[in-house]
């Protein structure tokens, strides 16, 4: 992301998690539980997620390592598409999962590429989310389209509140609205967040 800075010092470094060695390569962002690093390694590209303390105005978060793996667990049985998780180390806070390679939605809104053809996607998954209970964060750089197929990226879902739901809150960023102006700016155009 625009003016992003690799806190941790690991890009160019290797770092294992679950036992496999994943050379990093790029820090793809910063959101509100980590950073997020393209790596490779056992063979595949990875995102390595590596959980930041770093305070959060507008969320509160308890122990963020415990609600990524219990996250990714409960969009699994919604039925959700993510990323498969590839290995986590608790001690160090750290997962690795599976890169969806293409496009984010942000990316899509901010180029100037239609997304409507996506809406009938997000709006299943915010149906299977809302079926268990669950809100997941609409936020479009959540979302990455590989084949015509959109991917939620992000492990993050809360209990379901209609003031958060896709209609209510999500949609303000699905298109050039001054809400996602708003947020290109802050953002100084930035890319991928996962």
């Amino acid at each position: 992301m625009g003016g992003c800075v690799d806190k941790f010092g690991f890009v160019g470094t290797e770092v294992v998690v679950g036992g496999t060695r994943y050379g990093v390569r790029k820090l793809l962002g910063r959101g509100k539980g980590g950073y997020s690093y393209l790596a490779e390694g056992g063979g595949r590209k990875a995102v390595l997620k590596q959980i930041h303390h770093e305070p959060c105005d507008f969320y509160v978060f308890g122990d963020k390592m415990e609600a990524e793996l219990r996250d990714y667990g409960r969009l699994r049985e919604a039925g959700i598409r993510v990323p498969e998780m590839l290995g986590a180390d608790r001690a160090a806070e750290r997962i690795a999962k599976e890169y969806v390679e293409g496009p984010t939605v942000f990316e899509c809104v901010r180029d100037g590429i239609p997304v409507d053809g996506l809406l009938g996607q997000v709006r299943e998954m915010a149906a299977r989310a809302k079926a268990v209970g669950l809100n997941i964060d609409y936020f479009p750089a959540n979302f990455v389209l590989r084949d015509g197929t959109l991917w939620y990226v992000d492990y993050e879902c809360n209990g379901y509140a209609e003031e958060w739901n896709f209609e209510n809150w999500g949609i303000r960023y699905w298109g050039r609205t001054e809400e996602f102006l708003k947020c290109l700016r802050a953002m100084d155009g930035a890319g991928r967040q996962q």
